[in-house]
């Protein structure tokens, strides 16, 4: 039995000055970041994680994802272009020790990690099946999109999930209030802090 951590989108784009920023991302970014260098230097106090991953928009041609006028429900302004800057983890999540990394949304929409892929081709379930992996944590941004996808797919792939309250960032209260309902309704475990 073996616990993962999967930051979700921790880009740029989705902080402060990028071009679909969500207010505290940067501030999730730190708070990550902070976590994470305890937990890769072994830090006795530092969330007991096996393996942690990221995932990150990764578009190079994502057809009506993007649009000139976004209703910023099905479609956006052009975020995360391969390329770009606003495509990279914030620097504030630093270190970034992460055992794999799985890149989503190429082509097409794609909100959760669990339509990524890792460099080598496989998919974030596959993964974490072949790293003994039954429990995930999950954080990142934006709570009421990404994350809340992300969640929700890890519980139907029959992963025990739990949402990291405190290293989210959403788009709105409203939306973010419903996603974190949704996320609990459907077995996902909600929690103001990592685990130790």
């Amino acid at each position: 039995m073996k616990r993962a951590l999967i930051v979700v989108d921790v880009q740029n784009d989705f902080c402060e000055g990028g071009s679909l920023a969500v207010t505290g991302g940067a501030e999730v970014a730190f708070r990550i970041g902070e976590m994470l260098h305890h937990w890769s230097q072994q830090d006795p106090k530092a969330p007991a994680y096996d393996v942690a991953v990221a995932t990150r928009d990764h578009h190079i041609d994502p057809g009506d994802h993007f649009s000139p006028d976004p209703d910023f429900v099905e479609t956006w302004p052009a975020h995360c272009v391969v390329g770009t800057d606003g495509e990279a983890f914030h620097p504030n999540l630093d270190p970034q020790p992460f055992d794999a990394v799985f890149l989503k949304g190429e082509h097409a929409a794609a909100y959760s990690g669990f339509e990524g892929k890792a460099a080598d081709g496989s998919a974030l379930a596959d993964w974490l099946r072949a790293h003994d992996v039954t429990h995930v944590d999950v954080c990142g941004i934006a709570t009421d999109y990404c994350v809340r996808a992300t969640a929700l797919d890890a519980v139907r792939a029959g992963f025990d999930t739990t949402l990291l309250t405190s290293l989210c960032a959403g788009v709105a209260p409203g939306s973010t209030e419903a996603a974190v309902t949704e996320m609990a309704d459907a077995g996902v475990h909600v929690s103001a802090g990592a685990r130790a």
